[in-house]
């Protein structure tokens, strides 16, 4: 009891930290809607960056993907944290800086939702609305990845029923959102990346030492077949139930399975979700100076690489130190807190504990805020009350986070969820639904608002189509549904804007005018 205490009351000293920040910007928050959802576009490059990457990576960072190693070895784990590495790296390089622009050009836009209505001059909010009702959609479901990470972290440290913990976590979240909106939320943000990072390299560092050494731990995984393998897979035999089998103390794997280009390319397209990440993209939207994008890129880029290779190898040592303690894919994901608890003392493993409650409000923050204002902003003022106040969009966008959270409850619910899978399918959604009109709205001249509208619905679609009609069929249909899905939006975008009239003259007329800003600043 004593050493839950300890880590009870770290954990509550970090969560006091949070809701004083929450407070402190709680004025300035409630200024206006802009100040609210996008800070007033006073972001610095530091916070830019860091909160950028740690709402993108959420719990799963801590809890998914060490549990996808520890499970099954590096190759799924290590593919995926390679294509989401250069996608990071490949969206700060060519989406940030004409974004930051384009948003100001296309009536100073303060969500992705106006942003694409206000690119293709709507005058009937279509684009608006599709894509406040995908935000809406996926976002939710993000969030409820979010509730399962709390839900597991609480139930496991305080051997707790898991659903009161889940919802205890969703209450917290929300408290502190309605409080602080925007730069709250990223001013924490950037201090739960550091909490986040450094939480990472205590584990890696204590757990290693703990397994005997870094040679210790290579040669367990070595012993596992197709463990250590970035083109094999190791192969828990599992029980009916799903549970590992243990024979004489060791967990036992069969053969292992292959893992071919079709798999690898499949992880890789992780990456190609950043262009669609409304999370991402809104802090590009809301940095002070374009010219400070670059500092954010190196920063965001060292941060995920560092972070990304820690969290793999975590479920490494985890399997060499703890082969048996964690027996389906579900528990696997527990991890990172089976190594903090037993390896530090209780007090440093509350703040450790920290930083998978770091990881989980970072992103869930992000998550409600943006459906929230999606809802509220782009469907709820953009056409039903075009006149109302700031304030009863303020009003109705704290309304709808109570809404959003209620449904991500009900999703959360089942408590041998895998965080990984949840987020696999929202990530998907997202990049499928906005990263190819991201592209092409920022580089295409002859993006129509038809294609437009015609590739967030192919792209939307498509992902849930290929995951639960398609992907099933195994062989070579096992294709994760980011990639058929971002093919199949960028194939609908172009087909229709080809058949359909070329964007006004002032349409092509405002894209000309970033794009020559673009040439000017590189001058």
């Amino acid at each position: 009891m004593g050493d839950t205490l300890q880590i009870l009351t770290a954990m509550i000293i970090y969560m006091a930290a949070v809701i004083i920040l929450g407070v402190t910007f709680a004025k300035r928050a409630n200024q206006s809607s802009d100040a609210y959802f996008l800070g007033g576009r006073s972001l610095g490059p530091w916070v830019t960056a860091m909160s950028a990457e740690a709402s993108d990576m959420s719990g799963w960072l801590l809890m998914g993907l060490p549990g996808v190693a520890y499970w099954c070895g590096i190759a799924d784990a290590a593919w995926t944290a390679i294509g989401l590495a250069v996608g990071t790296y490949i969206n700060w390089l060519i989406v940030s800086k004409r974004l930051r622009r384009y948003s100001e050009k296309a009536g100073n836009a303060i969500t992705l939702p106006e942003y694409f209505s206000n690119r293709f001059h709507e005058k009937r909010k279509v684009i608006m609305t599709i894509s406040a009702l995908f935000i809406l959609i996926f976002f939710t479901v993000y969030a409820a990845s979010c509730l399962v990470t709390c839900g597991k972290l609480f139930s496991t440290l305080f051997d707790l029923p898991y659903i009161p913990m889940m919802i205890v976590g969703a209450v917290f979240v929300l408290i502190y959102m309605i409080i602080g909106g925007f730069l709250a939320e990223s001013a924490s943000d950037f201090m739960q990346a550091v909490v986040m990072i450094i939480a990472l390299g205590v584990i890696v560092i204590v757990g290693t030492e703990a397994a005997g050494g870094l040679s210790s731990v290579i040669e367990n995984a070595k012993s596992i077949p197709g463990f250590l393998e970035f083109f094999g897979m190791a192969t828990p035999q599992t029980a009916a139930d799903g549970v590992q089998q243990v024979a004489a103390g060791q967990p036992v794997f069969g053969a292992a399975a292959p893992y071919g280009i079709l798999s690898v390319v499949s992880m890789l397209a992780w990456g190609l979700g950043y262009f669609g990440m409304p999370q991402v993209l809104l802090r590009f939207m809301a940095i002070r100076r374009e010219s400070e994008l670059t500092r954010s890129r190196r920063i965001a880029t060292v941060w995920v690489l560092i972070s990304l290779t820690i969290a793999v190898f975590i479920g490494v040592v985890g399997r060499s130190l703890y082969p048996t303690a964690l027996l389906t894919s579900s528990e696997a994901e527990n991890v990172f807190i089976l190594l903090s608890t037993n390896l530090l003392p209780p007090l440093i493993a509350g703040f450790v504990m920290a930083g998978i409650l770091a990881a989980t409000i970072s992103s869930s923050d992000s998550y409600l805020l943006i459906a929230a204002s999606a809802f509220a902003k782009n469907i709820y003022q953009g056409l039903f009350r075009k006149k109302a106040s700031d304030k009863e969009v303020l009003n109705i966008s704290r309304v709808t986070l109570l809404l959003i959270a209620v449904i991500a409850i009900v999703i959360a619910l089942d408590e041998n969820s895998v965080i990984f899978t949840i987020v696999s399918f929202a990530w998907a959604g997202f990049g499928a639904t906005f990263g190819p009109l991201m592209l092409f709205s920022l580089f295409w001249k002859r993006t129509t608002r038809a294609g437009a509208i015609a590739g967030m619905i192919g792209g939307g679609v498509m992902v849930f189509v290929w995951n639960l009609l398609v992907r099933p069929l195994g062989g070579v249909w096992d294709i994760y549904e980011l990639l058929p899905a971002f093919v199949f939006s960028s194939i609908c975008i172009v087909t229709v804007s080809l058949l359909t009239p070329k964007p006004s003259e002032e349409i092509q007329r405002e894209f000309d005018e970033v794009k020559t800003r673009r040439a000017e600043a590189a001058r």
